[in-house]
């Protein structure tokens, strides 16, 4: 099976369900009683260091490693925008990430505090979760709803781990139409962290940015998102409520059940632009529907 390229679904980073790390045929049984074979994700633990010191061990499939732990810390506010960093290094064999900064921090506070979270894998987010927020405001960008159609269209067609293995979730950084940067993982909070990492890294603007994910729109989630300057954050899956609060206090558009031609906006509806006619948008097929999709 060749590797697909990612420009040809015009992405910087595509997924690449070809890749035998991610994952592996296991033998089985149907519920007739026949053979059977399926792909499964592979889930592994990956340890995340700053400097000296052990942060986490996250659950990943550990295909971005790097971007796994920049993002992480970053989001966490362990690594502030003026940090430098000045190296980051994976160890594939110890399953051990170490970010490395020019000025050593005290985190002890924070570790101290930590709050599990709703994310699949079981997300940790250390301190206080609205105090990075308090005062937050995020650019007022405006959402045509004709970019997420195409964006709908356009992620759900592309060839994927999930497609392969299913068990796993998406997060996808856009501009208007236009998808850039798609990470997998078994936890939506690792994707997003991916993202963020790939961000930092490369000193991406964000203020024009959209994030889609296959997710819940969580606390966390619009948090997370928030804290890297997105103003707007849609999915396929379903809201909770503190993450449509949050999204209203931070000027977040939060767009939920996006499928097909539906979706909800629960916050920011005065900066949506209604130009697509959704009796023109096609349907979702059921080869790319989600489990959890309406939830």
């Amino acid at each position: 099976m060749s590797v697909p390229d990612p420009m040809d679904h015009g992405y910087i980073i595509a997924p690449n369900p070809a890749c035998a790390d991610l994952s592996r045929r296991v033998q089985g049984v149907d519920e007739t009683g026949a053979e059977a074979a399926l792909s499964v994700v592979e889930e592994r633990p990956l340890t995340i260091y700053l400097n000296r010191r052990e942060i986490v061990t996250a659950m990943t499939i550990r295909d971005y490693p790097e971007y796994l732990a920049l993002g992480f810390l970053a989001n966490q506010r362990m690594l502030c925008p003026s940090d430098k960093v000045t190296g980051i290094d994976y160890d594939a064999e110890s399953e051990v990430v170490v970010v490395r900064t020019a000025i050593e921090t005290d985190h002890e506070e924070k570790l101290a505090r930590k709050t599990r979270t709703s994310g699949c894998a079981v997300g940790t987010v250390f301190g206080d979760m609205m105090a990075a927020i308090e005062g937050h405001r995020l650019p007022p960008a405006p959402l045509r709803t004709s970019w997420l159609y195409a964006l709908s269209h356009k992620i759900n067609r592309t060839p994927s781990l999930y497609l392969k293995a299913g068990a796993i979730h998406g997060t996808v950084l856009c501009q208007g139409d236009r998808p850039l940067v798609y990470m997998e993982d078994v936890g939506r909070h690792n994707a997003v962290d991916k993202i963020a990492g790939w961000m930092r890294a490369g000193g991406a603007e964000a203020g024009d940015k959209i994030i889609y994910t296959t997710g819940r729109l969580t606390s966390e989630m619009v948090i997370k998102t928030a804290l890297m300057g997105i103003p707007i954050l849609a999915s396929r899956s379903g809201f909770t409520a503190w993450g449509v609060e949050i999204a209203n206090q931070v000027g977040m558009t939060l767009i939920g059940r996006l499928r097909g031609r539906r979706f909800h906006c629960l916050s920011g509806k005065e900066r949506l632009i209604c130009d697509a006619d959704p009796a023109t948008v096609a349907e979702d097929d059921r080869k790319h529907h989600r489990k959890g999709a309406g939830a």
